[in-house]
């Protein structure tokens, strides 16, 4: 009995540390994906962090400007003009200053909004009056012509891409540059020409056409009789006569029933205009 005691501890103590051992090595793999996965989860979500690189760097390159032309004096108060111009193009047309008090006032509101469509319309101070604000739009016109003269004189939207299209040419095409085709170009030959008043019962009529190619391409009253009835009639009889002198190419076109005096001096003063033109 002696003897065989120490042996048994011994069995004892070694099955013990063999089962400590197992139970060890059954919990570690247990531990290990967790932890593998907890470690995978802040690298997955930092380079779901990188992916997104948003630099849409977008660059405004519309070329817009706005210029504001010199103020024209009227017999009713100041006129300025203020201009917006991108690719060679009025986009946006306002007033800055403009005839205010009184029946101005009024002249100027119903005036003004319908001179601000023209002008972005014709992309020019080549414009019609409006009928009962002569004044208003003279100076409108003048106050224009001065805001496009000070965007060209700033240099063109149109001329960039042609020196753009000399250049990737090489030296060898930049001395022969391919400008033959602006001498082609109708609106370089067009004209504008404005006839001699012509003095009505009613008031001045004066006429200015503009003439491209032998034929008038425009034509519109600078001057007309206003006030009273003869708003009316002018408000009816100018926009056909314009018409028509379009149509016709000549002075030789219908008076308008009820404007026969209107007519008359339109159809006079047209004709000078198209023998200043030589048409």
């Amino acid at each position: 009995m002696k003897k065989s005691h120490p042996i048994r501890r011994a069995v004892l103590a070694g099955a013990a540390t063999v089962s400590g051992i197992v139970l060890l090595l059954s919990l570690k793999p247990a531990s290990d994906p967790a932890s593998a996965q907890g470690a995978a989860a802040p690298q997955q979500s930092a380079a779901a962090q990188e992916s997104p690189q948003g630099g849409s760097g977008q660059q405004s390159s519309s070329g817009a400007r706005t210029v504001t032309g010199d103020v024209a004096q009227t017999q009713y108060g100041p006129v300025q003009v203020r201009i917006t111009v991108s690719g060679g193009k009025i986009t946006k047309s306002e007033v800055v200053q403009i005839p205010t008090g009184g029946r101005s006032t009024q002249v100027s509101n119903s005036s003004v909004p319908r001179l601000n469509q023209e002008a972005v319309a014709a992309g020019s101070a080549d414009i019609d009056a409006v009928s009962g604000a002569s004044y208003t739009s003279a100076g409108y016109k003048k106050s224009l012509q001065s805001a496009l003269d000070k965007a060209k004189a700033q240099g063109g939207g149109t001329s960039g891409p042609a020196g753009a299209a000399g250049s990737t040419g090489g030296a060898g095409s930049s001395g022969s540059s391919g400008s033959p085709a602006a001498p082609q170009a109708p609106a370089a030959q067009a004209r504008t020409v404005t006839g001699d008043v012509a003095q009505t019962q009613y008031g001045a009529v004066q006429v200015r056409v503009t003439v491209s190619g032998g034929k008038i391409t425009k034509a519109e009253a600078v001057q007309a009789p206003k006030g009273g009835l003869s708003d009316q009639k002018t408000a009816l009889a100018v926009p056909r006569l314009n018409r028509e002198a379009v149509a016709a190419s000549s002075a030789d076109i219908d008076a308008v029933s009820g404007a026969t005096y209107t007519s008359a001096g339109y159809k006079k003063s047209l004709q000078s205009a198209l023998d200043r033109a030589g048409g």
